[in-house]
């Protein structure tokens, strides 16, 4: 009877080539339930895979997903990238029809730098706005974008740092929500695509001293684990609502991420309650076996994962092995539905089981015209104006003014060459201004010369260099790093400039009329100690990797047009920090061994400059204003909310309350506003971002020497005032991991802190 019945269905519909791909047609949909926009996803999700056989299930279970042609169901490419744009990397996106190019925005980085949640949610509307048109189109196929990559920076030699938000999970946390809300689109039924957070957990090492990722067992504290490694992933899925989390190559305290029933189903899908799916990186499956040997054969391998909460393997050792791990008794079919149930459910939270996605009146109008167009190309100028870090100034020297520059000699292997723009995982840039193109709109008479023959900088022009410099009005100097130094699968050892860049600066400041300007291209922090230093360097700029308007951002800045604004999402250590190993994964100093430290919260070391540095071309004052009736103290902390908790003393004679214990309700009672007057005094307009803190009487106990609490950026004119509001929630904001992993709040004085303004808050039952 049901062979009759499916008989005679008339096929949901796949497209025709040129197309996108989707199913359930419109007159395509009787008596298959999956296709019934009536039902709840996971009820169609669920009918899909009960239809499918075991050998049709296990096709879908690898990134390349196999179509089922009797039921209508077009192939499926999982895999497609969107860090900073659209990129090559990946399967789903191709450029190669009516649209050749895309928005590349700044290396993430750079855009971290400008700590702007709104800007980083309207870049990630951005990217997810060009990926519908490309599958309106016919260019994709796939919606599912593997990014954010809301990793800690934590050792300044890491090779994909740059990807990165930073060093802090606060900020972390908060870029990664806010790009994932743009990606995915304002509805909260169907995606304009899916973002997924990468790569949990405590993944920052490529290839150092023989340690090589696909291998690397890192060794973790639950305490670093809870207040450093996992709060951005927990914000991506709890705040942002992430329909993807992926896991990493690292093996954490002796198990593969990827086959960690802990992280993949207690914590993922568990206590965070992720609506989606676990990926693993690519081949990391895999590489469990053949290079962890972590299961003595493949099909061990992949019941392993599957059991323990992966649902989709980026790369195809899955669909080679699942079958046989079924059929061995390894896992059961069972193990398989679970995983196909929320990788289904996801592609129709997406619309490709709603019929032709053209039709959607969320989605269905995008095309070619909203890729590249107008409001994208000046928002990649905004990100990268926004994220410029001016970290010396001296006597003034910036901004420059049109007229009094003559002639300028413009120096840098990174000065004229488009690759420097981009960082990793970029795509075709509709366009592109390099800063000698940038520079040549604001000067007449500009002369350039590489001076290195690339940024490794093994051979120097050094005389010649000197010689230009001598002769021109104004010398600025694009130098810095490029992806040779540092990518995926590549750390530094130095932080230094590579190769003769330091001595070839060092003689053209030595040899210009005048102190030069020096602008970094790069993506994690280098040593500059020498030019911060030296006299004859009058400004350093950190411009990151820049997106396609870089070299007008930069120009821009250079001349007044635009004010700076970025400050520093990572500390920038001195050379000698790299007698740390990068596989020392602990965040806390231990002064004892001689261990600094990692990051501002706990590092206990001299440094080039500080999280957060930056400079402008105003002066801003920035005043904590205490809410009126509180005296030096905020709202609701003296009261009795801690009474009845068990405070657990501390060997430094402190005590603290464990958060779990004082409860959501406690927790809420214990918020209060605090208010931060900001003012321009000029001469110019420009952004400004209020970065607030917490600090203790002493780093003692596990406590970080500060931490963020939050961060607001807001555009005044030279002379306006703003009060700018941040919600503060102690159990959030001024707590810390103990060494069990468990939040707490510590008795007795915190200070809130903006720049050398703070007042003072107390805990005591």
């Amino acid at each position: 009877m049901v062979v009759l019945m499916v008989a005679t269905l008339t096929l949901p519909r796949i497209a025709v080539a040129g197309n996108p791909p989707f199913s359930c047609a419109p007159g395509a949909t009787q008596g298959y339930a999956f296709c019934d926009r009536r039902l709840p996803v996971e009820q169609r999700a669920a009918d899909l895979v009960a239809r499918l056989s075991l050998a049709e299930k296990v096709s879908q279970l690898g990134d390349e997903a196999a179509g089922v042609p009797r039921l209508g169901v077009p192939p499926y490419k999982w895999w497609s990238e969107g860090l900073h744009g659209l990129a090559f990397w990946g399967h789903g996106m191709h450029f190669d029809g009516a649209v050749r190019a895309i928005t590349s925005f700044p290396q993430v980085l750079l855009t971290a730098a400008s700590f702007d949640e709104n800007l980083w949610y309207r870049i990630g509307q951005a990217i997810g706005t060009e990926a519908r048109a490309l599958y309106n189109i016919g260019q994709a196929e796939g919606l599912t974008i593997w990014s954010p990559n809301v990793n800690i920076f934590r050792d300044p030699r890491w090779g994909r740092g740059q990807e990165t938000p930073g060093e802090d999970p606060t900020t972390a946390s908060k870029y990664g929500v806010a790009f994932v809300r743009g990606l995915q689109g304002p509805s909260p039924t169907t995606l304009q695509t899916s973002a997924c957070c990468k790569h949990a957990t405590a993944y920052d090492l490529e290839a150092w001293n023989g340690a090589i990722r696909y291998d690397y067992k890192a060794w973790v504290t639950a305490q670093d684990l809870a207040d450093t490694f996992n709060p951005p992933f927990r914000s991506c899925v709890e705040e942002g609502k992430a329909s993807c989390v992926m896991c990493a190559y690292t093996t954490v305290n002796g198990v593969p991420a990827c086959a960690s029933s802990d992280l993949l189903m207690k914590t993922f899908k568990g206590a965070w309650g992720l609506n989606g799916y676990v990926s693993s990186d690519c081949d990391a499956v895999a590489l469990m076996h053949d290079s962890q040997g972590y299961r003595p054969t493949p099909e061990d391998t992949v019941a392993a994962a599957l059991t323990a909460g992966l649902d989709l393997n980026c790369g195809n050792y899955t669909q080679v092995h699942g079958m046989a791990a079924v059929q061995q008794g390894k896992m059961s079919e069972q193990d398989v539905d679970k995983a196909l149930r929320n990788l289904f459910t996801v592609r129709m939270r997406l619309g490709h089981f709603d019929g032709d996605p053209r039709s959607s009146a969320l989605y269905g109008g995008l095309g070619a015209g909203d890729v590249c167009s107008p409001a994208h190309k000046m928002l990649s100028l905004e990100a990268a104006q926004d994220g410029i870090v001016l970290l010396k100034n001296d006597a003034g020297i910036l901004p420059l003014s049109r007229p009094a520059v003559a002639s300028a000699a413009v120096i840098g292997h990174n000065a004229n060459d488009p690759a420097a723009l981009y960082g990793n995982y970029f795509g075709p840039p509709c366009e592109y201004t390099t800063p000698l193109q940038g520079l040549q709109g604001y000067v007449k008479n500009v002369r350039f010369l590489a001076g290195c023959d690339s940024a490794a900088c093994g051979l120097a022009a050094t005389g010649q260099a000197a010689a230009l410099a001598g002769s021109s009005d104004y010398v600025i100097m694009f130098m810095g790093l490029s992806q040779r130094q540092e990518q995926e699968g590549l750390d530094r050892t130095s932080l230094l400039l590579p190769g003769q860049q330091q001595s070839l600066i060092t003689a053209v400041a030595s040899a210009a009329k005048r102190p030069v300007i020096l602008v970094l291209l790069t993506g994690g922090p280098v040593d500059v100690s020498f030019a911060k230093s030296n006299p004859k360097i009058g400004a350093i700029l950190w411009a990151g990797y820049p997106g396609q308007a870089g070299g007008l951002a930069i120009a821009k800045v250079l001349f007044g047009e635009h004010n700076p604004s970025g400050r520093l999402p990572v500390t920038w250590y001195p050379e000698e920090f790299t007698r740390v190993p990068m596989t020392d994964m602990r965040m806390r100093a231990d002064l004892a061994t001689g261990y600094p430290g990692r990051s501002y919260r706990f590092y206990q070391g001299s440094t080039v400059y500080k999280f957060g540095d930056g400079l402008s071309y105003s002066k801003f004052s920035r005043q904590l204003v205490v809410p009126s009736g509180t005296g030096n103290r905020a709202p609701n902390t003296n009261t009795n909310l801690l009474a009845g908790l068990t405070a657990t003393p501390a060997a430094d004679g402190g005590a603290s309350y464990v958060v779990e214990e004082i409860g959501a309700d406690g927790c809420e009672q214990l918020k209060f506003p605090a208010v931060v007057e900001v003012q321009n005094h000029g001469p110019l307009d420009g952004k400004h971002s209020v970065l607030m803190f917490l600090r203790w009487p002493n780093a003692t106990g596990g406590r970080p020497v500060s931490q963020l609490v939050g961060f607001r950026a807001q555009h005044l004119r030279a002379g306006e005032k703003a009060r700018l509001r941040f919600d503060v929630s102690p159990c959030e904001h001024f707590s810390w991991a103990n060494e069990d992993g468990k939040k707490v709040l510590g008795a007795g004085s915190h200070f809130l802190r903006v720049d050398k303004d703070e007042y003072e808050i107390r805990f005591e039952a």
